[in-house]
C-alpha cells in the first residue's frame, strides 16, 4: 500500500509567508526559510511553496528566495506562481525545485503541461486547480481565485492528466482557511476519475478531517496551512493518529 502524505503549504506573498481564508484577508504569519527548515524536521512528507503574488502582479517566482528554502529541505519540495514557460520551469528546477506546480499559465496554455510533462517528465508537473462550488457547478477560477475561466473542475482535471500532468493539486475555495473539512465529495469523485495521484487541500482543522479525506476521499495526499504554521496540529501527533486509524504513513 502506498503511503499517504501530509504536505504543509506556504503560501507566498511579497516574500513573506501568509494565510487567510477563502482566499482573501492574507496576514503574514512567518519568514519561508524558516518555516521550510521547520517543516523538514519535523516530518512534512513534501513541502509546497506557492508564489501566490506572482501571477497576480506579473512577474516571476521570486528564485532566490526558493534557493533559499530549497537549501534548508531534506524533503521533495514543489514551486509554483508566475511559471509561464519551460525557461521558468527550467529555471525552477536547478533553483531546487524538485517539482513546479502550474495553475493560471496551463489555463491559459494548455500546451504548457504537454511541453513540459514532454521534456522533463510528468513527474515534475503538478496541476493545481482552485475552484469554487457555485450553484452546485465546482468553476475553477485563476489569479489567485480572482478571474472566472469558464471550466469546471472535472473536466479540466481530466484534460489535465491527459495532457500529462503527474499529479492534481485540488483546492477547494469553499473550504480554504475555514478548518471546516475538506470537500469530500468532490474529492472522492476526483478521485474515482483520476489515475494519477491527486493533493487535496482547503478545509484541514482536526485530525479527524485528515483521516476523513484518506478514507472516504480517497486522496493521496493532504496538503495544509494554517493548521500546521499555528502548530494546532503537529504533523508528528497527526501521523501516530493516522497510523493508530489503520491509515498508512511514513513515520
Amino acid at each position: 500500500m502506498v503511503a499517504k502524505r501530509i504536505i504543509p503549504c506556504l503560501d507566498v506573498f511579497d516574500g513573506k509567508t501568509v494565510k487567510g481564508i477563502n482566499f482573501l484577508n492574507l496576514k503574514d504569519i512567518g519568514n519561508p526559510v524558516e518555516m521550510g527548515q521547520y517543516y523538514s524536521n519535523e516530518g512534512a512528507d513534501e513541502l509546497v511553496y506557492l508564489d501566490i503574488s506572482a501571477t497576480q502582479q506579473g512577474r516571476k517566482t521570486f528564485v532566490s528566495l526558493v534557493k533559499q528554502v530549497a537549501t534548508n529541505l531534506k524533503i521533495p519540495f514543489t514551486v509554483g506562481g508566475g511559471i509561464g514557460s519551460l525557461q521558468d520551469a527550467a529555471i525552477l528546477l536547478d533553483s531546487g525545485a524538485d517539482k513546479i506546480s502550474i495553475n493560471s499559465s496551463a489555463l491559459g496554455n494548455p500546451l504548457l503541461i504537454d511541453e513540459i510533462s514532454s521534456l522533463y517528465g510528468s513527474q515534475f508537473v503538478v496541476v493545481a486547480i482552485d475552484a469554487k462550488q457555485e450553484n452546485g457547478v465546482w468553476r475553477v477560477k485563476s489569479n489567485g481565485g480572482t478571474k472566472e475561466t469558464g471550466r469546471e473542475l472535472f473536466e479540466w482535471a481530466l484534460q489535465a492528466q491527459e495532457r500529462g500532468a503527474g499529479e492534481i493539486l485540488f483546492t477547494s475555495m469553499n473550504q480554504d482557511g475555514t478548518k471546516g473539512g475538506f470537500a469530500i465529495e468532490a474529492i472522492a469523485k476526483l478521485d474515482s476519475m483520476l489515475t494519477i495521484p491527486l493533493i487535496a487541500s482547503g478545509g484541514a482543522g482536526t485530525v479527524q478531517h485528515f483521516k476523513d479525506v484518506f478514507e472516504n476521499g480517497h486522496a493521496s495526499a493532504a496538503l495544509a496551512a494554517s493548521v500546521f504554521h499555528n502548530k494546532e496540529i503537529l504533523i508528528g501527533d497527526l501521523k501516530n493518529y493516522l497510523k493508530a486509524n489503520n491509515i498508512e504513513v511514513r513515520i
